[in-house]
């Protein structure tokens, strides 16, 4: 097996996992590390023990690669890989992903990276949303740095592959925006949500929530209610709020609910997204990835819309780019 694939192969199946990111960015630094080697060089056991980058137990990886066989620690993550319990027909549909994180906010890699993984898993789009300033524990962007990175996006296009421009910007307590509105018209996808003050009382939860909806900037409602309910961060119940008035404010705005496809997430759950479903909603099955390991999530949240009676034709990720963008450009 190559080196190479088995390094980056453990770190996106750690990435899967949502393990500790020092685990999955050992593999992908000794990845790095490895390929900027001479090509004769990447067998030379002394010279690879020397390589900043490179520790005991990505060397073994690399060793058994080059002994011609699936490294032990590979074989072992593939069996334990996090799939769907029932695969769904519904992931096939989804042609791309408004919600993904890179090392410009709270991501664990570049953006390059980001969207090497959508390719390889066959998305034809992918929205880069980082996090906006407010959200300073994310390093959140301020303008400026949202304004270099809109330019960096640019060039990452091509080939049957469009990289969107986008933020998810904090919904602020009195139901503001947290990024300048005349930038926020510049971008493709904005993602608006609520990540502070998560415990407010249900009427101003419901009325901060219906300003962000009705905000002409507003394009998804993501992860509605910042419920936990499993994994390493420990679990936390749902937001409070009026869920009939609010999706009922998305249906007449055209801002799609998110289904998150994190499985510490699993939001909104089944009873949101029954109400959604009867007030007329749009939705988005986004991964809300921060690794590009955790871009193909997605089949989660393909399940979970597809047990839910999600019709297919309602949910913009599985839609063509030009459908989609004639909806990102509506008036509201």
């Amino acid at each position: 097996m190559d080196p190479l694939e088995a390094l980056t192969e453990i770190a996106t199946l750690l990435e899967r996992e949502r393990a500790s990111r020092y685990r999955s960015q050992a593999f992908r630094s000794a990845a790095a590390a490895l390929s900027a080697l001479p090509p004769d060089q990447r067998a030379d056991l002394g010279r690879l023990q020397r390589t900043k980058g490179i520790g005991e137990k990505t060397l073994r990886v690399i060793t058994e690669a080059l002994e011609g066989r699936v490294p032990d620690y590979l074989t072992e993550l593939r069996g334990s890989a996090g799939v769907a319990e029932v695969p769904s027909t519904l992931r096939a549909r989804l042609k791309g992903d408004l919600h993904a994180h890179s090392n410009w906010s709270d991501g664990l890699t570049p953006i390059d990276a980001m969207v090497s993984a959508a390719r390889t898993l066959g998305h034809e789009y992918l929205a880069l949303t980082d996090h906006s300033p407010r959200l300073r524990v994310a390093n959140g962007l301020s303008a400026d740095r949202l304004r270099e990175q809109m330019t960096v996006v640019g060039g990452l296009s091509g080939e049957g592959f469009t990289l969107l421009t986008g933020i998810e910007v904090d919904i602020l307590e009195d139901g503001m925006l947290d990024q300048e509105p005349g930038l926020l018209e510049r971008l493709d996808v904005v993602v608006a949500s609520v990540h502070s003050k998560l415990r407010m009382d249900r009427a101003p939860m419901t009325r901060r929530m219906l300003a962000a909806v009705r905000d002409p900037n507003t394009d998804v409602l993501g992860h509605c209610t910042g419920r936990l309910v499993e994994g390493s961060r420990g679990t936390r119940p749902a937001s409070a709020f009026d869920a009939s008035v609010v999706f009922a404010a998305c249906a007449e705005h055209g801002v799609a609910v998110e289904i998150n496809s994190r499985p510490e997430r699993q939001d909104p759950p089944d009873d949101l997204i029954a109400v959604a479903l009867a007030a007329g909603c749009l939705f988005s099955i986004d991964s809300d990835a921060h690794a590009p390991g955790q871009l193909s999530l997605l089949d989660h949240g393909a399940r979970r819309a597809e047990q839910a009676g999600v019709p297919a034709e309602r949910i913009v990720t599985t839609w063509e780019l030009p459908k989609l963008r004639e909806w990102l450009g509506r008036e509201r």
